[in-house]
């Protein structure tokens, strides 16, 4: 197959799924790792995706938002790692609230098995999270899950989710997002999920939102809030420099992981605390 096919079977998939991964794309086309990584260089050149670790996504679709599957698949190591550490912001006896999103999947996940941190109440719009944190034998544990419409994204939206969030107060809302911007601020390709994490920020003390550095200059259809909204925002160590400073200058702290994709390891660090 010749690098043109290939690229245009790569953004055939890109477009119809949302994103790829690497690996998936060495089986099917049955070419090495860095072929495909050129392939996907090329496209993200020609401006029609965007690089992520391990994959790709669609650059130009911002009303795109790929599926629940599709996203965990991408940047699985960062969001892991992010995830652990947002961990450090949940307190025993608060109420939290936890959106839809493959890296607040990943925090419910570490609150499912952390007892240490109980009592805790947590209220989400996400069945994965939902799922996650079912355990019938923990009576510390009290989960609150919105009605609502689904989404690609297994969201729970529209205005049975909207009335339920309403009527309630936490502490901190755990927030994933689909891109950030420094003017567009936190977006999202779907306009009902954008309407209730708009709620989830307002229904907070505070907002910390967890996005790997991907994220960052991807702007999707509908905005969710001004990054001045976020009172602290976890991410990789892959966050480019340029991109660090300026988050600096409008996030309450800033706080970049280290990940197992890290040139030289190091502890996490806290920046613009207030």
């Amino acid at each position: 197959m010749l690098a043109q096919q290939r690229q245009e079977l790569i953004l055939s998939r890109v477009r119809s799924t949302g994103a790829v991964r690497v690996a998936d794309l060495v089986t099917s086309l049955d070419v090495s790792d860095m072929t495909v990584r050129r392939d996907i260089a090329e496209l993200a050149r020609r401006g029609l995706v965007h690089r992520v670790h391990g994959g790709a996504v669609d650059a130009h679709q911002a009303a795109h938002e790929p599926a629940f599957l599709a996203k965990r698949e991408l940047a699985a190591a960062q969001k892991a790692a992010i995830a652990e550490a947002a961990l450090a912001q949940v307190e025993p006896g608060s109420a939290i609230a936890l959106s839809a999103g493959t890296t607040t999947h990943h925090l419910a996940q570490l609150v499912a098995a952390s007892p240490h941190l109980r009592p805790l109440t947590v209220v989400t719009n996400s069945l994965p999270a939902a799922e996650a944190l079912h355990r019938p034998g923990d009576h510390g544990l009290a989960v609150v899950l919105t009605g609502g419409t689904r989404t690609p994204s297994d969201a729970l939206v529209g205005p049975v989710a909207l009335r339920s969030l309403e009527a309630l107060r936490v502490d901190v809302t755990f927030l994933g997002v689909h891109g950030i911007d420094t003017h567009a601020g936190l977006t999202t390709p779907n306009l009902l999920e954008a309407e209730t994490d708009r709620t989830l920020v307002r229904i907070a003390a505070r907002t910390v939102v967890l996005a790997d550095s991907s994220k960052w200059g991807t702007v999707g259809l509908s905005r969710i809030a001004d990054l001045s909204d976020v009172a602290v925002l976890v991410t990789d160590d892959a966050l480019p420099t340029e991109a660090a400073a300026d988050l600096r200058d409008h996030v309450g702290s800033l706080i970049l992981v280290p990940t197992p994709d890290a040139r030289t390891p190091q502890p996490a660090t806290t920046q613009g605390e207030p």
